[in-house]
């Protein structure tokens, strides 16, 4: 008999890595705009970046792909990485650095558990930034299922929830 358990809930998704043409442009965007941090990098193909000091929770290399081209639309492969920020505020400054740097967003959603921004990294490889709510805010149905949804994030009430730096 095949019994089906679940994975332990402590179960973290570690890290990703990540095919890229070109390196140097891709740091720029992982921290030169997002805010990573290098924290090891072989040589000029690749690169391991993290957040607060982690061994990485982004590796880059060109391994495969120098000068490539991102995959054609209708072709399988990563749909997008997602980067779970601690806070609102927190997301509001990941915004506030997109748009210093002239990013555009591809979308930005609420979905009663978790609000989101989604944008393309240099290479074309779909970024979610997002916090979530804490699980006791979730929407539920009346029997107590989870009831996600999506509708449009207000940017503006997102941004408001950070201080913007000084100049």
């Amino acid at each position: 008999m095949n019994v089906h358990l679940p994975i332990p809930a402590a179960v973290r998704i570690g890290h990703v890595h990540l095919k890229v043409a070109d390196l140097e442009r891709a740091l720029a965007f992982y921290c030169g705009v997002l805010g990573f941090e290098v924290m090891q990098r072989y040589g000029q193909s690749a690169a391991f970046v993290s957040a607060g000091g982690y061994h990485h929770h982004i590796g880059l290399n060109t391994w495969e792909s120098e000068g490539g081209n991102p995959p054609p639309r209708g072709a399988t492969g990563l749909y997008h990485l997602a980067i779970l920020y601690p806070t609102r505020a927190d997301l509001a400054d990941a915004l506030r650095r997109l748009q210093q740097a002239g990013i555009p967003l591809a979308g930005a959603s609420d979905h009663g558990v978790s609000e989101a921004l989604y944008l393309h990294d240099p290479d074309s490889n779909g970024v979610e930034l997002y916090w979530d709510r804490p699980a006791s805010e979730w929407p539920r149905t009346a029997d107590g299922h989870l009831a996600m949804f999506t509708q449009r994030l207000d940017l503006a009430a997102l941004l408001s929830e950070s201080p913007a730096p000084a100049a």
